[in-house]
């Protein structure tokens, strides 16, 4: 019997993701990565992020579904791949995805690891989204999930074939509704718990208060700034804006306006009307082709800037140095620096990098 080494947060995707790998007769060890340890980082701070009571909700499950669990802890890794760079890219103006730089850097590469320490020949997740082989391209490929509303392929683009070749994905064909059934069905106390929606580690969306705690760099207040120079009034700080944003601004004006702009060198917030938001091309840094070899010409694609925004017509440019250019069919709102634009093909996910620049 194949052994698979299932990551549970507690929830009721990873719980009845349990119960499918069980259906399809693979022995199931649960584990659970405790990524945020509040006194190794000295700090008073909750966190949802695999919390001891996560701990105890998955250690149920598992004992329910007669599974051994293990809890694992990974906050020193978590904390030096995860939470550092994210409070650097605040302090530098981007906007960071912290839940794509998990994935990439501990979640899926811890578990693989561990996987391996202890000789299980897969590992799996609950995430909404899909694997399969492609022999034709000798490559295992990404695909969205099923369920459009619950899809997760987003925030995977990073994971490298390796990774793929040993992952499954059992949540992949069902929708939310499904999985809540199955679990119910399994009598797992885990079917009626609520999704977690915020950043794991800022639940209350406050990232200033995160930052301020974390010791990161909150900035200098500074001028806000219209597009030709003309002081509108003063910022708390860089970090505290992203661009598109129009509230908690604090500055009057005659009409509705929004953060176009975050100008590093001067410490400056430029400030302009909401037509100013909309580009029709970006650079992406960090790029993956996860699914496919990395094209030599252009590639028409869906691009997505935002997990929760609708894909957009695209062409997609390979550069020089490696990083890519996607220019838009229609130009697009509010495309942020330090977020991720991801390519598909249909469901097929081609690849993914961060927005270095528009």
């Amino acid at each position: 019997m194949e052994k698979v080494l299932l990551g549970m947060s507690g929830g009721v995707d990873s719980s009845a993701a349990a119960v499918l790998l069980q259906r399809q007769g693979y022995q199931v060890t649960g584990c659970t990565l405790r990524l945020f340890d509040n006194g190794a980082l000295g700090m008073e701070w909750e966190s949802t992020c695999c919390s001891l009571e996560d701990v105890e909700a998955a250690r149920k499950a598992a004992d329910r579904l007669g599974m051994d669990h293990f809890p694992f802890n990974f906050s020193a890794a978590f904390r030096r791949a995860v939470l550092e760079p994210f409070a650097a890219d605040y302090g530098a103006g981007r906007t960071p995805n912290p839940c794509i730089s998990c994935n990439r850097e501990v979640k899926f590469a811890a578990l693989l690891q561990r996987g391996k320490e202890l000789d299980f020949d897969y590992i799996a997740t609950g995430h909404y989204a899909r694997v399969r082989y492609d022999a034709a391209s000798d490559r295992y490929q990404l695909l969205r999930g099923a369920d459009a509303a619950k899809d997760q392929s987003y925030f995977l683009y990073p994971l490298g074939q390796e990774v793929l070749s040993r992952l499954l994905l059992p949540l992949g064909d069902y929708g939310k509704g499904e999985v809540r059934a199955i679990a119910a069905a399994a009598g797992l106390e885990s079917a009626h718990r609520p999704d977690s929606q915020d950043i794991c580690f800022v639940p209350d969306g406050d990232y200033m208060a995160f930052l301020e705690r974390f010791g990161g760099d909150v900035g200098e207040p500074g001028d806000f700034v219209d597009a030709q120079g003309r002081v509108l009034g003063r910022h708390r700080g860089l970090p505290a804006y992203t661009r598109g944003q129009r509230r908690g601004l604090g500055v009057s004006a005659d009409r509705p306006l929004y953060v176009v702009a975050k100008d590093g060198e001067n410490n400056r917030v430029i400030l302009g009307d909401d037509a100013d938001l909309y580009s029709s091309t970006l650079t992406a840094e960090a790029f993956n082709w996860v699914s496919v070899a990395c094209p030599t010409g252009t590639v028409r694609a869906e691009a997505k800037i935002r997990h929760s925004r609708r894909g957009a017509a695209a062409v997609a440019e390979v550069l020089a140095d490696g990083r890519v250019r996607v220019r838009f069919d229609t130009p697009q709102r509010a495309v942020t620096p330090g977020q991720s634009v991801v390519l598909y093909d249909g469901d097929l996910v081609l690849g993914g990098g961060v927005i270095a620049g528009v």
